[in-house]
């Protein structure tokens, strides 16, 4: 089959897991995996990993996402179906229905980013023309579709490949690895590069293997949880670690890990802004190249604190991963409720 690109990234794996693939590093996502996921088990103790979904409050965070909001459907009638009393419609009836409705941003909370995502600005033709274009070539406008100016606002978008459903059909269940910058940095704001990371990495004999889905912890979302809601925008953008997407060195070792996720309980995994850099540039450089170049989907604001803290107390780092998107057709990103089992 003809590729849909002539040249791909640098450092990508575009078409390394075949033409048309849409999974990225999920590919090493095996049976292993979860088999090696499921080996880590010997409590049976299980956390939850998410935030509730009206975390983190407001829009601080991001002013294009707001908190979801519950309604109840509607009866025929126009009557709410909240408390109904079915006996109003049905003589004698006894039930009383409630059934409800959400409007949900879905990468408001704990979530899980899609290949479609976050694409890029490139070559693909080898003609001097950069195109808008996502993980593997998939192109804007054809196989990520939707408005695109302020007259079509309110139109259907949809990713017709490399949607969130592609991680739900996969299970997104293996073997996690934490690694806790938090217990070594703290609350400080500080953009980790690789130098930071092996230091924490050999200093609690982590190793991150391929496949692993990896975890970082920062105590950004603990800190969000006891802001009830109303982050403090002053506190929020100046607290607790981010990778720093700039380092070509860190950004090399999640190529050269194998990693099949990169996971942190932060806003956006790396910090952001980014670093400043010369020239032209991402302003997401590791979306960029964990997305765009790897096919490697990223986690957004997990409540990782418990797990980690339970983990550094039993000497571990390792645990059984469970992470399933919505599977919601189409959808570049979606809500999840991880569940790690140890």
């Amino acid at each position: 089959m003809t590729l849909r690109w002539r040249r791909r990234p640098e450092g990508s794996t575009w078409g390394d897991f075949g033409p048309d693939d849409e999974l990225g590093r999920l590919n090493l996502l095996t049976a292993e995996k979860v088999r090696q996921g499921a080996a880590e088990v010997r409590e049976g103790l299980t956390f939850c990993l998410s935030l509730p979904l009206d975390y983190p409050g407001g829009n601080v965070l991001n002013p294009r996402r707001h908190p979801p909001q519950i309604r109840p459907t509607m009866r025929a009638s126009g009557r709410p179906n909240m408390n109904f009393l079915v006996c109003e419609e049905v003589p004698d009836a006894t039930d009383v229905i409630s059934d409800d409705l959400a409007v949900l941003h879905l990468q408001y909370s704990t979530q899980w980013d899609s290949l479609a995502h976050v694409g890029s600005l490139f070559d693909v033709e080898g003609d001097g023309t950069p195109r808008p274009v996502y993980y593997n070539g998939f192109r804007a406008g054809s196989d990520i579709t939707g408005p695109t100016t302020p007259e079509e606002a309110g139109a259907p978008s949809r990713a017709q490949a490399l949607g969130i459903e592609r991680l739900a059909e996969r299970g997104m269940q293996g073997r996690g690895v934490m690694i806790d910058l938090h217990a070594h940095l703290g609350d400080a704001r500080v953009a980790v590069g690789y130098d930071g990371l092996r230091r924490i990495l050999d200093a609690d004999g982590v190793t991150v293997e391929p496949g692993d889905m990896v975890c970082l912890h920062t105590g950004f979302s603990e800190r969000l949880l006891g802001m009830n809601r109303n982050p403090d925008p002053a506190v929020v953008h100046d607290l607790c670690a981010g990778l720093d997407g700039r380092d070509r060195k860190l950004l090399n070792w999640i190529t050269d890990s194998g990693l099949a996720a990169l996971i942190a309980d932060n806003y956006a995994v790396e910090v952001h802004p980014a670093m400043p850099a010369e020239g032209c540039c991402a302003t997401l450089p590791l979306h960029e190249h964990c997305l765009f170049r790897l096919g490697v989907n990223l986690g957004e604001l997990w409540h990782l604190t418990p797990l980690a803290t339970w983990l550094r107390a039993h000497g571990r780092h390792r645990f059984l991963l469970t992470a399933p998107p919505l599977r919601l057709p189409g959808a570049v990103g979606s809500p999840t409720t991880p569940i790690a089992t140890v």
